[in-house]
């Protein structure tokens, strides 16, 4: 769609300037575009850009300019968007409705939108704030480290220095390394700016930015920040020993140690999320999707887990199995949710989810309410996997090892809150068309002593439980975090090697990385056949290990 009405306004445009080819005289210049020169308000391109992480972005070049490219937009990173389904919380049973459940990636999407953004709203800050420190220049690096950060764990090496840089259109490219120890120190910057502004007397903590849609303090942002390089750390655990320069355990425990100059988030409502409501940010699949409730189904990657663990976030997620329930099983029965094997393909699924045999969507919860009311917010930067990264370092030594059972705790305990869940929470159960088949007490303290869950210690065990715990906890959120971590980690076992994962070419393996945006093939040939060629041997491949993943 976006293309068509590029393409759409392009042709319009060349019409109109035929046309006025044949005229005599000059046109007026068009008094609704802004000029370079023109005063727009930080706000209002700020309140554009911190849209565009929720969205994932769109596509665009290196040198930041809009692009028509056929490598396609960036997929939506909400919640039950197809990032989604290749994080194994959900399976399509029809394409036509769902899309299909196959990894066939190719050409990535890029962030440059947001690099974009960032570089109208620092253009705009000198005239409108002059030397006054303000939330928009703080901000602008923590925006600058997330869209290079979100590009790079793709594809691998990225043009940084000189991307975004209107006056080169081939940008030379960052090697994989110096792209995060960039980034770590743009995150630095961004925190040291915003504890100014927390500590001003103009500013304080429970000042809020003038067009942020997240409706965050001063003092969140500084947290939000702190807590996402935490994410970027605990992401290069990789490579923590063979890059001594990045010091990677030392700035991970600096940040732990040092709460005064680098808070974190203490719960649940310092999260980084977007919030729906009933005008202009409707729930996703309500209502327009409740017709094709039948076409998906829960997935057992996910299922699996939690009815092992009788974790209550199991009736959060999903309907009980219609088959379950007809042969007998109550509703609090956890045998009777059943996931659906992803390897499998579609026409099978389909078939068993005629016969029954897996477990919907909760249709009380996400498909009832438009408003927002009764789901949950999607989290993008949250408290219950900012605790699981601490548990992990803790189990890794980079930290104190006692802190690992506390924050792996804290993680469990601040999820279950994002459902409102604790002990004696009545949840009510219904089939995937709402219709009530009763309602199930939790019980989150049977979950807690469940020998599965009972932290074991920081040995490889324990490590396993942290990693199992945070994939559950990104149920619907994080955009592609459950996914990355699976990446680094193996945790959990994600279903692959079926015809339904789909990737031939790859033997039906899940793919660790995309191929470079075909535009930059296009544009930047020379660069990007070189980042190709000393990084992945001259093919641009998707099972391709990268520096990040090595």
């Amino acid at each position: 769609m976006k293309k068509i009405v590029i393409s759409s306004v392009l042709f319009l445009g060349l019409v109109s300037a035929g046309l006025v080819g044949c005229q005599k005289g000059s046109l007026l210049s068009n008094p609704n575009a802004a000029s370079t020169s023109s005063t727009v308000p930080v706000s209002l391109i700020f309140n554009r850009l911190v849209n565009e992480i929720y969205y994932g972005g769109g596509v665009m070049d290196a040198v930041g300019i809009n692009s028509n490219s056929s490598s396609g937009p960036a997929q939506n990173e909400g919640p039950w968007s197809e990032v989604h389904r290749w994080n194994q919380f959900y399976v399509s049973l029809y394409s036509y409705y769902w899309g299909s459940n196959t990894y066939n990636w190719s050409n990535t999407a890029t962030m440059y939108s947001v690099l974009k953004y960032v570089n109208l709203m620092e253009q705009q800050i000198p005239a409108q704030f002059g030397t006054t420190a303000n939330p928009y220049s703080a901000l602008a690096y923590f925006f600058k480290a997330y869209q290079f950060i979100w590009y790079t764990q793709r594809v691998g090496d990225i043009p940084m220095d000189q991307a975004g840089v209107s006056t080169i259109s081939t940008p030379t490219y960052n090697l994989q390394h110096d792209v995060y120890q960039n980034c770590l120190a743009l995150l630095d910057t961004a925190n040291t700016l915003m504890a100014a502004l927390v500590a001003s007397p103009t500013g304080g903590p429970t000042a809020t930015v003038t067009g942020d849609i997240y409706g965050l303090t001063y003092l969140q942002w500084q947290k939000v920040i702190n807590t996402y390089k935490l994410r970027v750390l605990i992401s290069l655990s990789r490579r923590a020993q063979d890059n001594p320069d990045l010091n990677i355990p030392t700035q991970f425990a600096n940040i732990i140690n040092n709460p005064t100059q680098y808070p974190i988030m203490a719960g649940i409502t310092d999260n980084l999320e977007f919030k729906y409501n009933s005008v202009y940010n409707k729930y996703p699949i309500a209502p327009n999707y409740t017709p094709y409730d039948f076409y998906e189904s829960m997935c057992d990657t996910y299922l699996n887990i939690t009815t092992a663990n009788q974790d209550p976030r199991t009736f959060i997620a999903a309907t009980p199995a219609p088959a379950q329930i007809t042969g007998g099983k109550s509703v609090s029965d956890f045998t009777a949710y059943v996931g659906a094997d992803i390897n499998l393909g579609q026409s099978a699924l389909l078939v068993n989810a005629t016969n029954g045999m897996y477990s919907y969507a909760n249709y009380l919860r996400y498909f009832a309410d438009p408003t927002g009311a009764t789901e949950e917010p999607a989290i993008i930067i949250g408290y219950p996997e900012m605790c699981f990264n601490i548990a992990e370092a803790a189990n890794l030594g980079w930290i104190s090892g006692s802190l690992a059972s506390t924050w792996y705790t804290n993680g469990i305990m601040g999820s279950m809150a994002m459902y409102g869940l604790k002990d004696g929470t009545v949840i009510p159960i219904g089939d995937n068309k709402g219709h009530s088949l009763g309602s199930v007490t939790a019980s989150v303290s049977t979950f807690l002593a469940n020998s599965n869950v009972v932290y074991t210690g920081n040995n490889p065990t324990g490590l396993n439980q942290i990693l199992t715990q945070k994939y559950v906890a990104f149920w619907q959120n994080s955009g592609w975090e459950a996914y990355y971590n699976w990446r680094r980690t193996g945790v959990p076992t994600m279903g692959q090697g079926g015809a339904g994962i789909g990737t031939t070419s790859n033997n039906n393996m899940i793919p660790v990385r995309w191929e470079y945006p075909e535009d930059e093939q296009v544009a930047n040939t020379a660069n990007w056949q070189s980042a190709v060629n000393s990084q992945f041997g001259g093919t641009d491949a998707i099972n391709s290990a990268m520096w990040l993943t090595k």
